[in-house]
């Protein structure tokens, strides 16, 4: 049933193929010229803000983040300038993230309709039937893993597929059953930059392992300080997050501080690994004592400063992968 309480089937803006958006049904007076321009720009509309409700599907946020270590990762392995390639890469990786995104909002439908801030998703909102995401993420994923081949980078093309693999059939189906599931959400996390350096001739050596590792233990007192201010929301959906489980913030704030203790000496590697040069170390130093210090002030204050954790990673994350490509070596 639509908000008029008529059967979807027999509403045209319900209709497979067609926009979403209800188009209204005014009464036009006037010449038929201007009657087809009127329908024209009401059609124009409803494309406009179906491709929109597609385009969030993708989480666009977080593919952003995916296509920026992937090109750190490039960048870092590359030894000469191949923009062709990385725009290449770049679009195939952006497929397969944004089909891992549209699969993980269709298989998480029925908890994000009972959370607050995933309520206005595209399929809980009632924008997009299910169906579509399916057919759109699979298509997506698709198209990504092709370009791959055809680039003739089969490394690259396996380790996206384990990417999707691990966030769709490991992560997504543990967040209902443990805790340990941010843990397992680390690890696909983590391997879009190895993506990006194989893709550009690197070897899986030990350097492919240190950029994975930043990536690891950088995303647990990320994501920890999103579910700890997200609690209530999870509780909500009975997903047993170590927030819901922790109530007093004790065992979040540790897990913050042991994996942030693990992130700093893990990030000085790359100079030690003969990626970067001295001046990425000593910097590297500094915002990793930075961070450090973020966090030792709220992780014991989690319920006014877990915000603090929140945007003191993002900013650490970006000052130091931008340090790793201005001192590569």
């Amino acid at each position: 049933m639509n908000p008029r309480g008529e059967h979807r089937d027999h509403d045209p803006a319900y209709r497979t193929g067609e926009s979403l958006v209800e188009i209204p049904r005014l009464p036009i007076k006037g010449n038929g010229v201007l009657r087809a321009g009127v329908l024209q720009r009401f059609h124009l509309f409803g494309m406009m803000e179906l491709l929109a409700t597609y385009f969030e599907l993708t989480k666009p946020r977080l593919v952003s983040l995916v296509l920026l270590s992937a090109v750190v990762g490039f960048c870092l392995a590359s030894r000469g300038t191949n923009n062709g390639l990385l725009l290449y890469v770049l679009c195939a990786t952006g497929l397969v993230a944004s089909g891992s995104m549209a699969l993980n909002q269709y298989w998480e439908r029925d908890v994000d309709a009972l959370m607050t801030r995933t309520q206005s998703r595209p399929i809980p909102s009632g924008r997009m039937e299910p169906h579509q995401a399916l057919w759109f993420g699979l298509s997506l994923s698709l198209f990504g893993f092709v370009l791959f081949i055809s680039l003739d980078r089969p490394v690259s093309a396996l380790l996206a597929l384990l990417t999707e693999l691990s966030y769709l059939a490991v992560y997504t189906p543990l967040k209902k059953k443990t805790s340990l599931a941010t843990i397992a959400g680390a690890v696909p996390g983590a391997l879009p930059p190895i993506i990006g350096w194989t893709a550009a001739g690197g070897k899986l050596h030990a350097e492919a392992a240190v950029l994975f590792l930043i990536l690891f233990f950088w995303q647990l007192p990320h994501f920890l300080s999103i579910a700890w201010m997200c609690r209530s929301d999870y509780a909500r959906a009975k997903l047993p997050t170590l927030s819901v489980l922790d109530t007093e913030g004790g065992a979040t704030a540790r897990q913050m501080i042991l994996n942030v203790c693990a992130l700093v000496p893990v990030s000085l590697l790359p100079t030690l690994f003969g990626i970067t040069g001295t001046a990425y170390f000593f910097g590297a130093f500094v915002l990793g004592f930075l961070f450090s210090a973020v966090i030792a002030a709220a992780a014991f204050h989690l319920e006014t400063r877990a915000r603090w954790v929140l945007r003191a990673s993002v900013v650490y994350l970006t000052i130091l992968l931008m340090f790793m490509v201005l001192d590569r070596v």
